[in-house]
């Protein structure tokens, strides 16, 4: 198992919270194969964090959150996804 946080820069501030919410929300009710999943808006960023058991780099639930990002905001805008990082879990 992996605990996984990623940071998404370019989120315009007037939607941060909203979408940290509703991010959170759509991981939790439909993309149930990562657990412990929280999004928060946090200066200025998109952070999330989750644990997988088979994602080690990250890439994964980066594509999944980037994803959300898009289905869950109503505006369009440039942003970047980094994997911050990615911890074994024992």
């Amino acid at each position: 198992m992996y605990r996984i946080v990623l940071v998404c820069r370019g989120v315009p501030a007037e939607i941060g919270l909203e979408a940290a919410a509703d991010i959170t929300a759509e991981f939790r009710e439909y993309r149930t194969w990562y657990e412990n999943v929280t999004c928060v808006w946090a200066y200025g960023l998109l952070v999330l964090q989750a644990e997988s058991d088979c994602d080690e780099q990250g890439l994964a639930l980066s594509d999944e959150f980037s994803d959300c990002i898009s289905a869950c905001t109503p505006t369009t805008f440039d942003f970047e996804i980094e994997v911050e990082s990615v911890a074994p879990l024992t």
